[in-house]
């Protein structure tokens, strides 16, 4: 009797390790394939970019993050254009502005400068600060203006007081430039201060693999994947398109 039910008990036994193994071999299945189609889509999102067919000119955004950038690898890319981190606030300066900027020239790429406006600064400041590093050209892309929040500043102006303080920097630094600037608002920006109703600029807006359907207008230009990895830059860059102009509003 006691033999019967210790090989009773046994089964059991054995039957509760069978189905634990089953179990895990399939959570581990399960597990893998995750794994799987994670790297397949971090994969794809690293090579996406909009179908050239709808938008014949594409580029990119470049900063100090991209270390020592090959610009022609970038151009063999693909890039008609580059945006390159410039200026920041007051007195933040990328480190590799003045080199990005040459290197891109060096090889036939157009280039614009980026400047990050900060809410905790005043616009004559960060004008002085963008004038003073950013030359004139007249085969310059128009300059963009970056407006977004920021963790190292925690003022939140009045959408009167920012708008006023916008203008003065936008006029400032187009004095400078010589031409019209873009201004580049986040979603989450663009829908507490609305800056696109208040600003009559044209518009870059942002939104991965999909176009943004946010601001007052339709945009000039989209950053449409912020994911991409090109031989040539360090780390990921932003991919951006122009509008075609017959397909402006």
């Amino acid at each position: 009797m006691a033999t019967k039910a210790a090989k009773q008990v046994g089964k059991a036994t054995q039957g509760w390790r069978d189905a634990i193994a089953r179990f895990v071999r399939r959570v581990a299945g399960g597990l893998l394939l995750v794994v799987l189609l994670v790297g397949i889509a971090l994969w794809w999102a690293a090579r996406w970019t909009p179908n050239r067919d709808l938008f014949p000119t594409q580029g990119v955004t470049i900063s100090a993050d991209n270390g020592e950038v090959h610009w022609g690898s970038i151009k063999a890319a693909g890039a008609d254009f580059a945006y390159v981190a410039a200026t920041d606030g007051t007195d933040g300066l990328d480190p590799m502005f003045t080199r990005n900027l040459a290197h891109a020239r060096n090889v036939g790429v157009q280039v614009g400068a980026i400047h990050r406006y900060s809410l905790c600064q005043l616009a004559t400041d960060q004008a002085a600060n963008f004038i003073r590093h950013v030359p004139r050209r007249a085969d310059a892309l128009p300059a963009v203006v970056w407006l977004d929040y920021d963790d190292r500043c925690p003022d939140r102006p009045t959408r009167a007081l920012l708008l006023s303080e916008l203008a003065t920097f936008l006029a400032q630094i187009e004095a400078h430039t010589g031409k019209p600037s873009l201004i580049a608002p986040g979603p989450s920006f663009e829908a507490d201060y609305k800056v696109t109703e208040g600003i009559a600029r044209t518009t870059w807006l942002r939104r991965d693999f999909f176009e943004p359907d946010y601001g007052a207008h339709p945009w000039a230009m989209w950053q449409a994947n912020d994911y991409i990895r090109l031989t040539g830059a360090g780390g990921t860059v932003g991919w951006n398109v122009l509008r075609p102009r017959g397909d402006m509003p």
